[in-house]
């Protein structure tokens, strides 16, 4: 016997369960699938188990920093395994909240490997554990998986992933990093402040594609003093075991570690979940969708890593909202201007909007400013010997905020007004007129803004 319900899910990650709570406090009748665990990659294998143990990371770095606050600390020292421990704790509880959540929507979860089956009309059919379960709309968010690309000599066996590098017993005395985006440098971030030594090679002239080049460079410079290498500009040929090889500058190099983590990007999970069964149009690269998040299949939507544009939690979870919306007929459009990126080293990184070279490149005439944080009165009192930046980026025509980068201090908590001024289309002079809190970081934000004549 069937089940029927108005909305199908496949995948319980962050686009899936946030579009099954919104689904459900509307009325309609969920079913959400997962073959693991709901929260999918982010919950339990990337956003936050890393956050956690670089929160750990701080509080080490804290603790080392004590003496500049006038605070002795003596003996101090990491416990690798009560970390590791302490990140699974975390998982779990968040595990269990996102469970709580999907039975006060009243979604029916089911954990098992779905497929869509087949569609007939105005009814599709998802088979998961043996089971058949009709719906009349569909939502994929099947999510990503670590890429793997074809190095000659790559063992997986011998090296790790952002999966296997969370379930470690042991921290390693040495590890190579193949990848210096975001992924990589939080790792690298982390083992280095545990006491590893970390080698990051990286295809690219610089680390973090995407992020305000300057920002980077900064950043690369300041792991560079704590003890991390890097090789820049650096394609691996081949690796033997541990020992990766690369080439630079037309020479071969390698370098061994304990451990090796192969970090050089992440691609859609389309493949296996029967897309091909009702005609989705989907690549390698993700499924195609509109501004509505529907695919080409009527009543059939994608959100999240599974469309293989912006592979970040907080996208997918608005993508899937927008998807829901639209099966409501509420008017709502996905938009991608104002979404905000964070890299949640020590220091901290968080943007929005277009970087300097990207506004560039579209052609926009701009206008950039720059103000180190120490013009926040509220950063030098509590960042004691450190240094970062806020950069501006506005249209030079109409005055209107078109990107914001700052590195430095909690800007990951508070990007999120600098999104708020892109979405609004706000100028220049409309900032300036806000008034923000003092003394507080953020304030750096309106400083910089304050640089621009109106």
């Amino acid at each position: 016997m069937s089940n029927q319900f108005d909305l199908a899910i496949i995948g319980g990650g962050p686009a899936g369960y946030v579009a099954a709570e919104r689904a459900g406090a509307k009325g309609l009748s969920v079913v959400i699938f997962d073959k693991r665990a709901l929260g999918g990659v982010c919950l339990n294998e990337g956003c936050i188990p890393t956050k956690t143990l670089l929160n750990s990371a701080k509080v080490l770095e804290s603790a080392h920093d004590a003496a500049l606050y006038g605070i002795q600390v003596e003996n101090i020292s990491a416990d690798f395994g009560k970390i590791m421990k302490r990140k699974d704790k975390v998982v779990r509880k968040l595990v269990a909240g996102v469970g709580a959540k999907m039975k006060h929507a009243k979604a029916e979860v089911v954990m098992a490997d779905a497929v869509v089956k087949d569609k007939r009309g105005e009814v599709i059919t998802v088979t998961a554990g043996g089971k058949d379960y009709l719906a009349s709309r569909l939502l994929i968010c099947s999510g990503s998986e670590a890429a793997v690309p074809p190095i000659p000599g790559l063992d997986p066996a011998q090296i790790v992933t952002n999966r296997e590098i969370l379930q470690l017993k042991a921290l390693p005395g040495s590890l190579v990093i193949i990848g210096g985006g975001v992924i990589g440098t939080e790792f690298a971030d982390f083992f280095n402040a545990m006491g590893t030594q970390v080698t990051v090679i990286e295809m690219l002239p610089e680390i973090l594609t995407g992020v305000d080049e300057d920002i980077a460079a900064f950043v690369r410079n300041e792991f560079t003093k704590r003890g991390i290498s890097y090789h820049l500009s650096a394609r691996v040929t081949k690796l033997n075991g541990k020992e990766v090889i690369f080439e630079k500058d037309g020479q071969v190099h390698s370098v061994t570690g304990e451990q090796v983590l192969l970090s050089v990007g992440r691609r859609p999970n389309v493949a296996g979940i029967g897309l091909d069964n009702i005609g989705v149009e989907f690549s390698p690269r993700g499924v195609k969708i509109d501004r509505h998040c529907r695919t080409n299949v009527p009543n059939v939507y994608a959100a999240g890593d599974i469309t293989g544009f912006s592979l970040l939690a907080h996208t997918a979870s608005r993508e899937g909202e927008v998807a829901v919306n639209h099966m409501l007929g509420r008017k709502d459009v996905m938009r991608y201007n104002a979404i905000p990126g964070v890299v949640y080293t020590h220091p901290e990184i968080a943007g929005v909007g277009l970087t300097e070279s990207a506004a560039k490149a579209q052609g926009i005439d701009v206008e950039v400013r720059r103000l180190p944080m120490a013009y926040a009165g509220r950063f030098i009192a509590e960042n004691e010997g450190k240094d970062g930046f806020c950069k501006v980026i506005v249209g030079k025509k109409y005055r209107e905020i078109l990107g914001v980068h700052l590195v430095g201090g909690a800007c990951s908590e508070m990007i999120w007004g600098a999104c708020a001024l892109i979405e609004a289309q706000l100028r220049v002079q409309d900032v300036q007129e806000i008034v923000f809190p003092h003394p507080t970081v953020s304030e750096i934000i309106r400083e910089t803004i304050f640089e621009f004549e109106v």
